[in-house]
């Protein structure tokens, strides 16, 4: 079994930062291999969003609507994403998730797995 486990939401201030952090976990066996990894946002009653993604090898995507403000990076030997925010705004508020594409364990692989979200609230 594996898991998506996102950390670092929380309550911040306009034009605040935040960092939030999201790690593959495998209860057995090992992680050999994740092809790219996702942030995403879902704002209440809206479609989840995409905001950034990054592929194995470095190569980032970004949502045009972030205008600069979110940055995501990776560590691949921790299974692990990252998402820089700064500037926030109070339409950031959302449920941040993070997603990770073929996820290679024991040779088996996993499409796509989608951890829970983190809670990101911006106040005025």
């Amino acid at each position: 079994q594996v898991r998506v486990v996102e950390s670092g939401g929380g309550l911040v201030q306009i034009g605040g930062s935040l960092k939030l952090s999201c790690t593959v976990r495998a209860l057995s066996g090992s992680i050999s291999y994740i092809a790219n990894m996702a942030w995403h946002r879902q704002k209440s009653n809206d479609e989840r969003d995409l905001i950034a993604q990054i592929t194995r090898d470095g190569r980032t995507t970004y949502s045009d609507s972030n205008m600069g403000r979110f940055i995501i990076s990776a560590d691949n030997d921790r299974n692990s994403v990252f998402l820089e925010m700064s500037d926030l705004k109070p339409e950031d508020s959302a449920l941040y998730f993070c997603s990770a594409e073929s996820v290679v364990v024991d040779g088996g692989r996993y499409p796509e797995l989608w951890g829970q979200g983190t809670l990101v609230a911006v106040s005025s």
